[in-house]
């Protein structure tokens, strides 16, 4: 049965793995194998289907390959994706995660609730997000995540 240690864990190395690309922004070679090797270390991609929605993105919404993934985190001049800005590599100091619950199985898992991402003036953006996982050969590995700003009128 999988953990809510065992999210909680891989929701601080995800978060961890966010800074860290944009720590790497300035050198692009090195961002941009560090961004392919966290997207294999979190995601299902090539191993499943991935449902990928990330928060700032208007025109093409839903992100189903690795290439879209790598668009939205880290942009360039070969970005999949005309809108993307590199979200990582905003860059954000901390990312930290506020559980709002868990939904445990065997070998699936989902977690929900808001995640903080906070920027080099100490600012704090709250997004709300739900994440799957699958257990893939003892690892967990992200199959859904869905990101949003929250409602606002």
């Amino acid at each position: 049965m999988i953990t809510e240690e065992q999210i909680i864990n891989i929701q601080n190395q995800w978060g961890a793995g966010v800074v860290k690309i944009g720590i790497l922004r300035n050198n692009r070679t090195e961002c941009k194998t560090f961004a392919s090797e966290f997207l294999d270390r979190h995601y299902c991609f090539g191993k499943s289907t991935v449902l990928f929605k990330p928060t700032k993105c208007a025109q093409q919404q839903f992100r189903p390959t690795k290439d879209e993934a790598t668009s939205y985190f880290i942009a360039g001049d070969d970005r999949a994706c005309n809108e993307d800005k590199g979200f990582a590599i905003n860059p954000w100091t901390k990312v930290r995660f506020e559980n709002t619950g868990f939904i445990l199985e065997e070998n699936r898992a989902l977690a929900m609730g808001n995640y903080f991402f906070t920027d080099l003036e100490e600012n704090e953006a709250k997004v709300e997000y739900t994440f799957g996982y699958q257990l893939i050969e003892g690892v967990l590995k992200i199959d859904l995540h869905h990101s949003s700003f929250p409602y606002n009128p």
